[in-house]
């Protein structure tokens, strides 16, 4: 900074010195006022350098930096890019900057991002920026209150080190404290890879147990003792009532990783011993399931990937709670969501958030429902609407208008198969002749476990199942039969490895059974009396693959093992 001052040499040639008063001045008064001339002399020179630069300067000495600008750039951010700013408003950020290299403007650019206003730029002095600085020691110390839980690397592997089964998830509990036991419970559950974390109370202990590829295992059993501190702890994170035991109560709380951000949606529920917790793991963000990834295969991709690509009609998933409806519907929109297509969802909750959409979540207790939502949500002009779930005949009906004028709807509906969703449909109030013409397929699904890659092995199936199984790939329609020797066929399974924590198993992947509507199914649906039987047996014959098929497909195929298909399917 001092190679920016005149030299007293300068200064005396320049006829700026001090003049000599009637009273000696002091070393101190002598200094401070040599300071002064220097500064001047210094903003003179960044002044013409900005003007030489075609950029406005500014003296930050002079002005008024108010706290809010201060805080909008970290201490840190200003000292590694050498700027400062000293205006801030919802539209607009001023920030001044010592040199204008590619780095500080390409930082700049990010700042008019990060808070989504017009970034300007001046030319400030070193003067100007050491003022600056001195002013963050002004502003007063706020301790945040945060109710979001910081995990970092270090704590996440201290607790998963030596975790490998299920195991020795009991013996990673004891011993911990309280303020460490949500910590555990959430680093155990990431390596595990589980999606819900279930803490109940129970007469002599509270267990502890993790829904790990949609199958509840029993981990570990905390003592009595624990189980109000542990339930205070919990509300707290999830800005819940802690006086409030009698009735459920419902919460969201972010989880921060160094790389990443997870939300945990918290629910609790008044039992006979306390009340049951359940934490569910929301990965959110762009990474996900894509289509091709969603298991789909043969005639049935081709069908439901031939009707994605139309500009209008309906798209239903169907099949229980928890068998990856939603998950099959974002694979869908990650394909459609293109520049020049306005894509609007209404979901309860929103548990995948992704750029490019217009995402809305339903409230029924402010009168904010799947029906009201869908009208105010065809005002906003959109292309593709997804409606979380079709729960009664006003939202059905809307959905139905809304396919038959133009709009792409995708939706789910809670039937066990593919061709009961008609029929549900029917039953809720939905007339046929709209019915018939605004479908354009519909999906059944389930989700079948993994075999574990690391520990695969023949199973040596016999007796019902495999009975079953044979009967399955029989009545195949000709081209989805596999090209194996009916008389020696093999299926596997996993033996369980440290990979998977003993399980066998580790991931999941959907089967399904796709049907479009045909001018037989339609003429089944005007005719009033829709039956789920006799319309699957029209699309059996018109090429439909069943999801126990499918599975058994997968397990020849090395994917699933049959215990896994019918545990499902059955």
């Amino acid at each position: 900074m001092s190679s920016d001052f005149p030299s007293i040499n300068d200064i005396l040639s320049s006829g700026k010195a001090v003049k000599k008063s009637d009273e000696p001045p002091t070393q101190a008064a002598f200094t401070q006022k040599m300071e002064e001339i220097g500064f001047k002399e210094l903003e003179k020179n960044v002044a013409k350098r900005a003007e030489e630069l075609n950029m406005p300067y500014i003296d930050l000495a002079s002005f008024p930096v108010s706290a809010e600008a201060l805080k909008s750039l970290s201490e840190q951010e200003a000292k590694d890019y050498g700027v400062a700013c000293f205006y801030f408003s919802s539209d607009e950020i001023r920030i001044g900057i010592m040199d204008p290299s590619v780095e500080v403007l390409k930082f700049v650019e990010e700042l008019s991002k990060r808070f989504q206003a017009h970034a300007a730029t001046y030319l400030i002095s070193s003067h100007s920026f050491e003022h600056v600085l001195k002013l963050y020691a002004t502003l007063p110390i706020v301790k945040l209150v945060n109710k979001d839980i910081n995990i970092t690397d270090e704590e996440l592997n201290r607790f998963e080190a030596g975790i490998n089964n299920l195991k020795e998830v009991q013996d990673a509990f004891k011993g911990v404290s309280i303020s460490d036991v949500v910590t555990l419970m959430i680093a155990t559950a990431l390596k595990m890879g589980a999606s819900d974390v279930h803490v109940e109370a129970e007469e002599n202990g509270v267990a502890v147990r993790y829904r790990i590829d949609g199958v509840l295992h029993d981990l570990a059993m905390l003592p009595r003792q624990q189980w109000k501190q542990f339930v205070s702890r919990i509300k707290i994170l999830a800005a819940l009532k802690i006086n409030v035991t009698d009735r459920p109560q419902d919460g969201r709380v972010t989880l921060h990783l160094s790389k990443d951000s997870l939300d945990l949606r918290v629910s609790t529920m008044p039992t006979m011993w306390g009340e049951s917790v359940v934490m569910r793991i929301l990965r959110s963000g762009n990474k996900g399931v894509t289509f091709d990834e969603l298991g789909l295969r043969g005639d049935a991709f081709n069908r439901l990937k031939r009707e994605v690509e139309r500009p209008n009609g309906m798209i239903v998933t169907t099949g229980p709670t928890g068998c990856g409806k939603t998950t099959t519907l974002y694979a869908i929109i990650r394909t459609l969501n293109k520049p020049g297509v306005k894509i609007i969802t209404l979901e309860d909750p929103i548990e995948i958030k992704m750029e490019g959409l217009n995402q809305s979540q339903v409230d029924p207790s402010r009168d904010y429902t799947f029906a009201k939502g869908l009208r105010s949500l065809l005002r906003q002009d959109p292309d593709i609407c997804m409606v979380g779930e079709i729960r009664d005949l006003e939202t059905a009906e809307i959905s139905i208008q809304s396919a038959l004028t133009g709009h792409l709807i995708l939706s789910t509906i809670h039937t066990n198969s593919a061709a009961g969703a008609l029929p549900r449909l029917v039953s809720m109030g939905v007339k046929p002749f709209l019915l018939a013409p605004a479908l354009n397929t519909i999906v059944g699904q389930r989700l079948v476990r993994r075999i574990c890659e690391n520990c695969i092995e023949e199973d040596l199936q016999k007796g019902e199942k495999l009975d079953k199984a044979m009967k399955l790939l029989e009545t195949l329609p000709p081209a989805e039969k596999p090209n194996v020797d009916f008389n020696n066929i093999h299926f596997y399974k996993g033996k369980g490895c440290e990979k998977c924590s003993g399980l066998g198993y580790k991931g999941r992947i959907g089967i399904y059974e796709i049907f479009v509507m045909t001018k037989e199914i339609e003429a089944v649906v005007l005719g009033g009396q829709v039956s789920a039987h006799a319309i699957e047996e029209i699309a059996k014959k018109d090429g439909m693959v069943t999801t126990a098929q499918d599975g058994v497909l997968k397990a020849l195929e090395k994917i699933t093992s049959l215990d896994e298909v019918f545990r499902v399917s059955e």
